[in-house]
């Protein structure tokens, strides 16, 4: 089963959230601004080398639906924070995203990347490279600069993303096991051991599935071997068939002995009794 990785694309009205969005889902450019309130997205990819699922939710910027949003916030494993170079306001705007996240998830350590869009737009730029890394650096994230008519840093962005979420949860793992007073060398046994169990556990299920088969096997062979005797038997020639005719013969043979014996005394008998009438 592929793992899914639930990630949330936040920012202003008009910054390119969508158009990140379906160039990497749809691999083409919306020029055109829809305001956007909802949209849900869904694509398989190869990140790492392990295939993953990526559900991608697309959520409105205007001001009006900040309660909506903050229900996507909670279900959301890791946040674009999405501004344009060519919108100092969009910049700043980040900051109050920001800090809805930590109070809906409850938590300040949250997996977020903070992407400028619109690089393309380097004419129009409002906000230089170092000024976006600054507002990253602060919010302690990793930051790119993107353009989604152009497909730059697109794909970089959400993988990167998918990314920071594992080893965020793997270091929230590693500080459990610390908490427990689990050691390094135990994290490691344990591993071991259920890499073990789990060779232990596909070597048991190959032997089951050969015994299986091999049961199946014989099965058939001794299935086809009973046919054969019965035939055998209906033909005369099986050994129990073969017995059953040789005592039927055997019977037969000491009848007509019993018979013959009668007849000889018969013969005898008036053979005396003739004797006795001269």
């Amino acid at each position: 089963m592929l793992r899914e990785y639930k990630l949330v694309v936040v920012g202003g009205g008009g910054v390119g959230k969508s158009a990140l969005t379906i160039q990497l889902i749809q691999s083409h450019f919306v020029d055109e601004y829809d305001p956007t309130i909802e949209d849900s997205y869904r694509k398989q990819c190869t990140i790492d080398g392990e295939q993953v699922l990526l559900d991608i939710l697309d959520t409105a910027g205007q001001e009006e639906y900040s309660a909506m949003r903050e229900q996507y916030m909670r279900t959301g494993e890791g946040f674009l924070l999405v501004y344009s170079i060519n919108s100092r306001n969009s910049l700043e705007e980040l900051q109050t995203f920001y800090e809805q996240i930590l109070r809906v998830k409850d938590s300040d350590q949250v997996p977020v990347l903070v992407v400028g869009n619109k690089c393309d737009l380097e004419m129009e730029r409002q906000v230089s490279y170092e000024e976006g890394q600054a507002l990253a650096n602060s919010f302690n994230c990793p930051f790119l600069e993107t353009s989604a008519k152009l497909r730059i840093n697109v794909e970089e962005a959400f993988f990167d993303l998918v990314k920071y979420v594992r080893a965020s949860e793997e270091a929230e793992r590693q500080q459990r096991l610390k908490d427990e007073g689990v050691t390094p060398q135990q994290q490691e046994q344990q591993i071991k051991q259920q890499a073990q169990q789990q060779q232990q556990s596909q070597s048991q299920q190959q032997q089951s599935q050969q015994s299986v088969s091999q049961q199946q096997q014989s099965n058939g062979v001794v299935g086809g071997g009973a046919t054969g005797a019965g035939t055998t038997t209906s033909g005369g020639v099986s050994p129990g068939g073969g017995t059953a005719q040789k005592s039927n013969g055997v019977a037969g043979q000491s009848n007509s002995r019993k018979q013959q014996s009668q007849q000889t005394s018969g013969g005898e008998k008036s053979k005396s009794g003739c004797c006795v009438i001269v």
